[in-house]
């Protein structure tokens, strides 16, 4: 493969996770404009573990992840009552608070002939575990796909178990199933954290394979993008947001004539859908319709 389509497939993978956590939360209702801010606390905690800490790159990212699980856990405390606007508003205030916050964080140590760590604006450089630890690109890449496999599957089981079904029932009618006696607020606050954890990894995974992030990672342009991934690939399935992903970075990108026309194109997309489809391309239905017509086929 060539330098440049595996680097497309890093870049897919990793936005797909922060597109499948703000897919989860759409399920339950809540349209976020903040996930970014979970991508670069997962990128700069991953980071730390590795580059400053000596951590092996796998428990380094887990670590990061886990991290930003646990700052979604904490954004749940005044955020998981909010509905509608107030939550949207609310997640992107989150998002920029992590932004400038990290403008002025310094935390830096000696490793080797180098200080390393979080230098405010100017980012934090030298991760260096990927490249350190042996692992070529190619088989990062191959890793990050089976990772977002298994994610996929998870995925897809929890929204068929019970917890699941809570949660499309908060997104469809919150006061209803407290009505019927669900724990809605473990449900929420179980969904914020795990779409963290999402954004988290995808964070941790960028770091490593770009040796730095910065505080202009956590711009809102990406809780953007993340949201509309969801709507063009449809709340159906976690299918997709990938769906999305590959539309924008691996269609619309790779074609260097539509580089100028790329934001104009995506946008009109997002716009057109909304109205034709505003649940994606594969919505409930289409994916109800494609699950019969792939169960006739086996008969």
């Amino acid at each position: 493969m060539s330098d440049y389509f595996v680097s497309l497939l890093i870049r897919i993978g990793i936005e797909a996770f922060v597109a499948l956590s703000a897919y989860l939360l759409l399920l339950m209702g809540r349209m976020s404009f903040g996930q970014q801010g979970f991508f670069v606390i997962g990128a700069y905690a991953a980071g730390l573990a590795t580059a400053l800490y000596g951590m092996p790159l796998l428990p380094g990212v887990a670590l990061g992840a886990l991290v930003a699980a646990l700052g979604g856990a904490l954004f749940a405390g005044p955020m998981a009552a909010p509905r509608g606007l107030a939550f949207a508003a609310g997640s992107l205030a989150f998002g920029e608070l992590v932004r400038v916050a990290l403008l002025d964080l310094y935390f830096q140590g000696q490793v080797g002939p180098d200080l390393i760590g979080p230098a405010g604006p100017d980012g934090f450089r030298g991760i260096r575990a990927l490249f350190t630890s042996g692992v070529s690109v190619t088989t990062y890449a191959v890793g990050i796909w089976l990772a977002l496999g298994v994610t996929l599957l998870a995925t897809a089981f929890f929204l068929r178990s019970r917890w699941g079904e809570a949660l499309r029932m908060i997104g469809e009618d919150e006061e209803a199933a407290a009505t019927v006696g669900l724990p809605v607020r473990r449900v929420k606050v179980s969904a914020l954290a795990g779409a963290g954890g999402l954004a988290g990894l995808g964070g941790g995974l960028f770091a490593h394979y770009a040796t730095y992030v910065e505080p202009g990672h956590a711009d809102v342009m990406l809780g953007v993008h993340s949201l509309a991934y969801a709507f063009i690939g449809g709340l159906g399935t976690p299918l997709g947001p990938i769906i999305g992903v590959a539309l924008d970075i691996g269609f619309l990108e790779s074609f260097r004539f539509l580089a100028g026309y790329r934001m104009i194109i995506f946008g009109g997309l997002v716009m057109g859908l909304l109205i034709v489809r505003p649940r994606g391309l594969l919505d409930e239905v289409a994916v109800h319709r494609l699950s019969r017509f792939l169960m006739r086929g086996r008969r």
